[in-house]
């Protein structure tokens, strides 16, 4: 049953994106939902999908005042700016965040920077290599001083590829943009939109105080086969394969770094701690399913 609204707690999602709309039926049984956009033309939707939308800019602190105090549970969503080494938006955001709050933060598993491919969990140090995890880095940090200022609890959920039915590459695959063959080739991690969803709500309840979690499925796959098994489910081609210093000349620098660092990241935590259960546990099972 439903809880009165009076009764229910405030909870605020700063930047109520995709993964924001997937958030909000899980949330709004429980809490009276707040979220902030930058464009009046999706308030519409989100009072429609169950919360009181807020018109904000990251970018100008003073659109964030009718933030300050309004919610003792805040999602923080928001992704950075686009350019730069600090994360600007999130020292904004941490002005107004609430003393003694829970705060769930959405960061990325690129703050590991090129790991070789090699296995880890939390305890890895960060290691950005480009102004994108280094932003996010800048977010982390910012949280964490903020945290221990205001008495708050913060939680940290390291995101990697976000994929679900309407996340997946498949224009790439229709423009036959080509991948690495196998001894270039680097390990990649996912998450289904849907589980990412389910994580945020378990870290709220359950989530150990300044903590960070890997919010990444089973998967155990390198970039081009992942580009196949979608391939394979669409009865597309698979891409062209080619060496390192083939590649480099023909896809863009945003791509390249991308597909310039390789890791894979143990999600035991999650299961331990916030006793997670995947919906969908690896991408090849996930898109056998579709």
């Amino acid at each position: 049953m439903k809880t009165p609204t009076f009764k229910r707690p405030r909870l605020l999602i700063v930047g109520c994106g995709d993964v924001g709309m997937r958030l909000l039926p899980l949330l709004s049984r429980h809490f009276r939902v707040f979220a902030t956009t930058s464009q009046p033309a999706r308030c519409a939707a989100l009072r429609a999908a169950g919360a009181v939308p807020l018109v904000v800019d990251l970018d100008r602190p003073a659109t964030l005042r009718r933030l300050d105090g309004l919610a003792p549970w805040v999602v923080h969503l928001a992704p950075p700016p686009a350019d730069g080494v600090l994360d600007t938006r999130t020292r904004n955001l941490s002005a107004v965040l609430p003393a003694g709050g829970r705060v769930v933060y959405i960061s990325t598993t690129g703050v590991y920077g090129d790991c070789g491919g090699a296995l880890f969990d939390e305890s890895r140090p960060v290691a950005p290599r480009n102004a994108r995890a280094l932003r996010r880095v800048d977010a982390e940090r910012s949280l964490r001083s903020w945290a221990r200022r205001a008495g708050a609890t913060l939680s940290i959920l390291r995101v990697p590829g976000i994929y679900g039915a309407d996340r997946l590459p498949l224009k790439r695959l229709q423009q036959g943009t080509p991948a690495l063959i196998e001894a270039d080739d680097v390990y990649t991690n996912h998450i289904h939109a849907d589980d990412l969803a389910a994580i945020i709500v378990q870290a709220l309840y359950r989530a150990l105080p300044n903590r960070t979690y890997h919010a990444v499925d089973d998967s155990d796959m390198k970039m081009a086969h992942y580009f196949d098994v979608v391939a394979d489910a669409f009865q597309l081609p698979r891409p062209p394969r080619l060496p390192r210093a083939t590649l480099q000349q023909v896809v863009s620098p945003a791509l390249l770094s991308f597909m310039s660092e390789s890791r894979r990241l143990l999600n035991g935590r999650i299961k331990r701690e916030l006793r997670v259960r995947l919906r969908y546990p690896t991408v090849a099972a996930t898109l056998r399913s579709m």
